[in-house]
């Protein structure tokens, strides 16, 4: 029953960040969709860990540079997604108050992604790797 509730409370939060992401871009105000390129990051940012994580047998070692090149490219990529708007807010292609939006949705989908591997990373009975 511990599993379903983390589930709903991180799908919860994914709505939560994606309506911060939709309102920076659909609002009268600002009614520019450059800011949905961000979803490539959010797509992109589990990748290297979930392959690391199936190269790898051994995950209590202190030093794997596997997983810390995976733990690179995913920093690369989340650090990304915030440069992002900045620079689109600096071009001005879109409006301060939508890039401020978006890194607002931004921080809350990074940590329901970031919540979704501290709660399914485990390799007990409920886990991701089952699906």
């Amino acid at each position: 029953m511990a599993g379903i509730k983390a589930l709903i409370s991180l799908s919860f939060g994914g709505a939560v960040g994606l309506m911060f992401l939709m309102l920076g871009c659909a609002l009268p105000d600002y009614s520019k969709y450059w800011p949905l390129f961000v979803l490539f990051f959010y797509t992109l940012s589990p990748i290297p860990y979930c392959i690391a994580r199936r190269l790898v047998e051994d995950t209590d070692a202190t030093s794997n540079a596997c997983k810390e090149l995976a733990i690179f490219l995913t920093t690369g990529i989340v650090v990304s997604a915030f440069g992002l708007p900045i620079v689109f807010a600096r071009a001005e292609l879109i409006k301060w108050g939508a890039c401020a939006l978006v890194l607002t949705g931004n921080t809350v989908i990074f940590a329901t992604i970031l919540g979704f591997f501290l709660v399914f990373g485990s390799n007990d009975d409920f886990s991701w790797q089952q699906w």
